[in-house]
């Protein structure tokens, strides 16, 4: 079985490229594509030649990359079939349930629409990874910027269900805001409040809190949270439906 490489990076203002790299091989994705540059230069560090790029969705701070680095690489490009007119360079469309494979390491497509209509994760269960663009952040979630709040949260609570040891590689780090506004839903939460430190530590030296688990989010991100007691009361929605009290705490969120 292979055991993938994986490089992260900061590229844009606030996004994280990775690069995940087959040594049996040499077969090495790019997940997302912000920006071609800082992958070119993560590749030349790496001595990778990429191969292919795995896209999670269409917006331009994941996609603006991969015109540059195709025409460069000739890597196969990767992406949700229902957004397959808005992503450039687009080889083959995949949707849930698919397999995607970098080298010898395979990876199963979810569908994890909410964020935009069509927006994937690729999971390496035998890697114990997984990569969720902007679906799930750490101690957050994306906007529904196309998706209502039952559909996001179905997507979310197929990812809350990956064994909680999987390691989580999201397109953004928000960690020290998204606890801040965590910390307004579920202040009583002691394992937030530890994370919030340690996350509080990481910026103040310039580390990333990026990858989490599933595990770790389970634990602490308000937006899986939401069969919470202490989270339906403090909303004053004890006993609803799980997507309403999520939507209602992802509202809150919006207006922070």
């Amino acid at each position: 079985m292979a055991k993938l490489e994986i490089f992260q990076f900061p590229t844009r203002a606030d996004n994280y490229g990775v690069l995940i790299h087959d040594p049996e091989t040499g077969a090495t994705a790019s997940i997302d594509a912000p920006e071609a540059g800082p992958i070119q230069a993560a590749l030349a560090q790496k001595g990778w030649t990429l191969t292919d790029i795995l896209v999670t969705h269409h917006h331009g701070d994941h996609t603006a990359g991969i015109g540059p680095l195709k025409n460069k690489s000739g890597c196969t490009v990767y992406g949700p079939a229902r957004e397959a007119g808005l992503i450039p360079g687009l080889d083959v469309e995949v949707k849930e349930g698919d397999t995607v494979s970098v080298g010898h390491a395979d990876a199963t497509v979810i569908d994890t629409a909410g964020h935009t209509r069509g927006h994937v994760s690729y999971y390496f269960p035998g890697e114990g990874v997984v990569f969720v663009g902007d679906t799930l952040f750490s101690v957050g979630c994306g906007k529904l910027l196309e998706g209502d709040a039952p559909t996001m949260w179905s997507s979310l609570s197929k990812l809350a269900g990956l064994p909680p040891e999987t390691q989580v590689f999201c397109g953004h780090e928000y960690t020290g805001a998204n606890c801040r506004f965590a910390l307004t839903i579920e202040p009583e939460n002691a394992a937030l409040q530890a994370r919030a430190a340690d996350v509080a530590q990481n910026d103040a030296n310039g580390r990333p809190s990026l990858p989490t688990t599933i595990g770790l989010e389970l634990a602490t991100n308000p937006f899986l949270r939401a069969s919470s007691p202490e989270i339906q009361a403090r909303l004053g929605l004890e006993g609803a439906p799980l997507e309403d009290v999520f939507g209602e705490v992802r509202r809150r969120k919006d207006r922070f």
